[in-house]
Parts: structure tokens; sequence; C-alpha cells
């Protein structure tokens, strides 16, 4: 067999392996991404011993798979979730970042006689919290939607500011007057270009005849990518500006938008594997032992101390109830960011880098186990799960072009108030009509004395100017019941 065969080949089953890693994991009850580091442990130096120790190519692979993971969180993030949450994830992803870097970095320089520079430098790896942990973990619990909202924000967002603070410790310059504005304008003008993106690039689509479904998923993609490349090239934050371009698309009419989505989750996933796998692979066991102890040290520092207090102080003025706080400060979860974090100040020359990258990676082991396995647990102990609210609704549309229509696709999820709705009473506007309903993999034309259930997917066909009040309708009677107009639920 020739190289490329065998890449492939080794490629495809390691793939495969960590897709069957996921249904494991999920009745292990562990985070996935301990058995995608274990796979790339295993074929390493004391596994099948693959000798890998390229840490700018590891970092710039690091770089790209948490390009793609934004954009994929930004994508399927609802605005209506995070909207009401809007202040406190803008506080965790900046005031609680500061925070964090200078309790976490005042503690090391204490406890570790760690020289200042070093214990910030230290503090800021540690500070960001790993949007693909978090989406993939958060989604899964009932949690009431300002925590969830406020979650997903400070993942999508804190990445940027801790991204510069690394880049500016590491550089060993000297930090001038002027930083916090340099800091500033990159946050700034990565927001604007991601979000001028976002709406370019819906306004296209929605106009673009493409001649085949599959390329509007990859065109959506491209945009965020775009994003990050303009935004790293007019010296802004590339990273804040993928997540906001994906939070515009992702909530955006656009057209076979479920094909989008499922698309990104799925570019997504390859990212975690391919970069957990990768972090696996670079990580060298022989030096990890030496790093236990530093990793205990700053992981009972930053659980014990840092989060707590850098969530208190963030939170201070919106007057955030206590077990909401404990819940925001336990569910601050590491993943592959504070590794790929470590190996960007290794490849920058800093000194002492190394050993930063394998307490970040024992450290990042340790946090994943206790809070990946113990979240529920202390959602449930603090009396905020909210098995009874389900899942939202989804609403899918693909366009009709010649016929000037829409078709919407509608999945009834668990505890939705459509459960038990006749098809008359939906009161659908004029101009809209669902057309089919599938129900135990069997469809069937409706009547108007049909009654809907839990799991029926419903084909809804209406003009362009229905959709949105047809849209805004499901979502109201999802919500609330049949008699959603006289509680004045609207579904916006």
């Amino acid at each position: 067999m020739t190289a490329v065969e065998l890449a492939l080949g080794a490629g495809a089953a390691v793939l495969l392996l960590a897709v069957l890693a996921v249904r494991i994991s999920t009745r292990l009850g562990l985070p996935s991404l301990l058995l995608y580091l274990a796979i790339g442990l295993l074929l390493g130096e004391s596994g099948l011993g693959i000798e890998f120790s390229n840490a700018p190519l590891t970092a710039a692979a690091g770089i790209a798979g948490l390009v793609l993971i934004l954009a994929e969180g930004g994508l399927t993030t609802r605005w209506s979730v995070v909207r009401p949450a809007l202040a406190r994830g803008i506080a965790l992803a900046t005031v609680a970042v500061v925070a964090n870097i200078a309790i976490t970095g005042s503690a090391l320089h204490l406890v570790l006689r760690l020289d200042w520079r070093t214990a910030l430098l230290w503090g800021a790896v540690l500070s960001s919290t790993d949007a693909a942990a978090v989406f993939s973990v958060l989604r899964a619990l009932n949690v009431p939607p300002q925590l969830a909202g406020a979650l997903e924000m400070e993942s999508g967002i804190n990445d940027a500011p801790v991204y510069i603070a690394v880049v500016l410790l590491a550089a060993g310059d000297p930090l001038r007057w002027w930083t916090p504005l340099l800091v500033g304008y990159e946050l700034l003008v990565g927001t604007l270009v991601g979000v001028a993106l976002g709406f370019a690039g819906a306004w296209t689509l929605r106009r673009a005849a493409l001649p085949a479904t599959g390329l509007y998923p990859l065109a959506t993609i491209a945009v965020c990518v775009l994003a990050f490349a303009l935004g790293q090239g007019l010296h802004a934050s590339g990273f804040l500006a993928t997540y906001q371009a994906g939070l515009v698309l992702g909530n955006a009419r656009l057209p076979h938008r479920g094909d989008t989505v499922s698309f990104a989750e799925g570019l997504g996933w390859l990212a975690q594997i391919g970069l957990f796998v990768l972090l696996g692979l670079y990580a060298s066991p022989a030096r990890l032992a030496g790093a236990v102890i530093p990793a205990l040290l700053a992981g009972a520092v930053l659980v014990a101390a840092a989060r707590p207090l850098s969530v208190a102080l963030a939170l201070a003025p919106l007057r955030v109830p206590w077990r909401e706080q404990a819940f925001l400060s336990w569910s601050g979860l590491r993943g592959a960011v504070p590794i790929v974090l470590a190996l960007i100040a290794l490849t920058r020359g800093f000194p002492g880098a190394q050993r930063l990258v394998d307490v970040v990676f024992v450290l990042v082991v340790l946090l994943t186990v206790v809070q990946g396995v113990t979240v529920a647990p202390v959602v449930r102990w603090l009396g905020l799960s909210r098995p009874e609210q389900g899942q939202d609704i989804e609403v899918d549309s693909a366009a009709l072009d010649e016929m000037d229509a829409q078709l919407l696709q509608v999945r009834i999820p668990r505890f939705s108030r459509l459960h038990g709705v006749y098809l008359w009473e939906l009161r659908l506007p004029a101009g809209a009509v669902v057309s089919l309903v599938v129900r135990n993999s069997q469809g069937f034309t409706p009547a108007p004395t049909t009654r809907l259930q839990e799991d029926d997917q419903l084909l809804v066909v209406t003009t362009l100017g229905a959709r949105d009040q047809a849209q805004q309708r499901l979502r109201a009677v999802h919500r609330v019941g049949r008699l959603a107009r006289w509680l004045g639920e609207t579904g916006t």
C-alpha cells in the first residue's frame, strides 16, 4: 500500500473509532473528548509508537479546528435563547476573563513561585472555557434559557480576548498604556467584520439560486471561515468574527437551513475529533507525570477561587441569584482551547511553555472528568433542572423559487403544547397549509380534525408573504397551546 492509502485508511479507522466512542461515552456518562485524547495517546509514542512532536503544526491545526467549532457554535445558537442573557454572557466573556487572569495569576505567582509574566500567562491560558465542551454538555441539560444562553454566549466570545491576552503576554514585549485600546480595537473590529459578513452572506444566499442543495452549507461555512481570515488580516479578532458571522447566518432566513445546520454539526464533530486526537498524539506521557502536582494546584485555584470570584464580580451589577452563579461557576468547562493556547505560547518561544502545555493537558483531563460528570447532578442539586421545558420547536425552510413559496418542515418535540392540538385549531394565516404529517415513519394527508402528537413531523407549504406569520403562529402554539393568541404569546 502507498503512503496515501495508509493515511486514508488510518484516518478513516480513527474517525470510525471516534464516532463509536461518542456512543460509549454517552452510556458511561463521560465527555467524549476524553476518549478522543485516549485514542491519540494510544497512537502516540507510548502506544503504537507514532512519534509526533511538531508544536507549530499542532497549534495551526488547533486554530483551524477552533474556527470550525466556533462557526458551528454560532450557526446552532438561537438568538431568541441568548438575547435575554446577552448582558450576562458579555460580562462573563470580558469582566470575568480579566478577573480570572488576575486572580489565577496572583495565586500561581505565590503558590508555584512563577514570575509575574509567566503567572499571568498561565492565568490567561486557563481562563478560557471551551466552546465544544460547553455546547455538547449544555444542550443535553434542561436548564433555564438565561443560564444556557449566558454560557453559550460566554464560550463563543471569550476565546477572542483570551487569545489576544496570550499573544500579548507570550510575545515578551513590555505592555504599554495603549495596550487596552489595542485589545478594544481588535474586539470591536472583529465583531463588525463578523456581523457585516454574516448579513452579506445571508442576503446573497437568499437570492442565489444555487444548482444543488449541498452548496448552501458549503457557502455558509465558507463565509464564517472568510470572516476569520478577514478579521485576522485587519489585525482584529478572527475568532470573534467567526462566531458573530455564524450567529447572524444561523438566525437568518437561509434556504435549506436544516441541511446547513446538520452539515455544520458534522463538521464541528470532525474538528473536535481531529483536534483532540492530534493533541493526544502530541502529548508525551513521560512528561505528564511531573505535571500532575502543578495541575492539581492550578485546578484547585481555578475551581475553588478564580472562577467563582470572577463570576461573582462580573455578575454583581446584574443581581444574579446565588444558585445561578454557582451553576455558572461550576459549568465553566475546559477542553481543547487551553491546550491550543499553551501551544501558541510554545511556538512563540516563551520560556517554560513546554511545562505549561503539559500542566494544561493534565488539568483539562482532570477538570473534564470532575466537572463533566458532575454538572448534571449539580444542576439537580441547585434546583435548576427544567425537564418540562423540553426542546424548542425546529422549523426549517426550503425555497420553491418557481412558485414563489416555501416549504416548512416542523418537528414537534417532547413537552410541546402542540401535542393534542387539532389541525383546525392551528389557525395558520391565509397562504399557509399543512400538506403532510409524518407519524411513526408513515406519512398521510391530514384533515382538519387530525390531532397532532409528539414526534410528529409536519410539512407546511406557505407563500413568502405568509411565511413569517405561519412560523410565529407555530411557535406560539408550541409554547403555550391553542389559546396562545388570548394569552398574548406572539411566537416572536
